[in-house]
């Protein structure tokens, strides 16, 4: 696999996907879709055990405003992260606050590949 040219560090892709989460964390969807390929790739955790995969901007705009709508009190906590080459892998948390009020919590992997400094494909795993 040659990877030559596509970053200059590992930094690069790591920092990529801190905006992401980010942008996530602030509800900035047209600052997600910023970071992300026109085909972009998203397969979501549910419903298990394969999930749902969304592939292409659009879909991809309706599964996040369809998230932020149902999810007021929700955000990912970045437990660790690591990248190579054009890879990124992410360790998170999903914390939130139903609709009774009481806190809850998952964790979670996402295996991220970027091209051309944006994310091209992410894939979500859950503990559970």
């Amino acid at each position: 696999m040659d990877l030559k040219g596509q970053f200059s560090s590992n930094l690069d892709v790591i920092q990529t996907v801190i905006h992401f989460t980010e942008a996530l964390n602030a509800r900035d969807l047209d600052g997600k879709l910023k970071l992300v390929t026109p085909q972009c790739i998203f397969e979501n955790t549910y419903p298990p055990p394969d999930g749902t995969r969304y592939e292409g901007q659009i879909a991809f705009r309706a599964f996040w405003e369809d998230f932020f709508n149902s999810s007021s009190q929700a955000g990912f906590d970045i437990e660790d992260i690591f990248g190579w080459g054009n890879r990124c892998v992410m360790l998170w948390r999903y914390r939130w606050v139903d609709t009774t009020g009481e806190a809850g919590h998952i964790r979670g992997v996402d295996v991220y590949t970027l091209e051309n400094g944006l994310i091209a494909e992410k894939l979500s795993y859950v503990k559970g």
